[in-house]
């Protein structure tokens, strides 16, 4: 697909949100967004992968993958992670609900420590009283910490598998989403 999500570029996409430049250190590239998804995937620094990921899918789609990922993970989770991510799915079957927003909000620690507070904390980037969005990370910065943090969990041995698992996933995410929005144009 050779526009991804109105991105004919890795580098259209560290254009449009210079954030991602602080969470990974590999240049953009003139490369199709996928391309250089899974050129970051098979280089020295495969986690870059997830991080351009959660920076290319939009905001709830991003949110939703990270709640995917984590939850493929679950037995390395402790309780806590697991109620978050209940409440996480709730939010993005309905994110203009007040009760869901509220719920993921008020269970969300400022100082998220875990892989799943992680992506509560990125369903709940836009409540006022978190006021997230004036750090200048959007909330894909918090997809990035929850998937990464999840991965540290797993071991040594199986860490390149379920990370690639992980990249593929949002790989296809990125592919529904553009041909959603590519649907929802005509």
């Amino acid at each position: 697909m050779a526009n991804e999500l109105g991105y004919r570029t890795a580098r259209d996409l560290f254009l449009a949100c210079p954030a991602i430049a602080r969470d990974m250190k590999s240049p953009a590239a003139a490369q199709s967004p996928l391309d250089f998804c899974r050129a970051l995937l098979a280089g020295r620094v495969p986690e870059e992968a997830v991080t351009f990921c959660a920076y290319l899918l939009p905001e709830r789609a991003a949110i939703w993958w990270g709640h995917e990922c984590l939850s493929h993970l679950a037995e390395l989770l402790a309780d806590r992670d697991i109620e978050l991510l209940a409440l996480v799915n709730d939010w993005v079957g309905q994110p203009g609900n007040p009760h869901h927003q509220a719920a993921v909000s008020d269970a969300v620690d400022l100082s998220p420590a875990t892989p799943a507070a992680w992506i509560a904390l990125s369903a709940a980037w836009r409540d006022p009283a978190f006021d997230m969005t004036a750090t200048g990370f959007p909330a894909a910065h918090a997809v990035n910490a929850g998937i990464l943090a999840g991965l540290a969990r797993v071991s040594i041995a199986d860490r390149f598998g379920v990370l690639s698992a992980f990249v593929e996933m949002g790989i296809q995410m990125v592919e529904m989403e553009a041909q959603r929005q590519s649907a929802d144009a005509y």
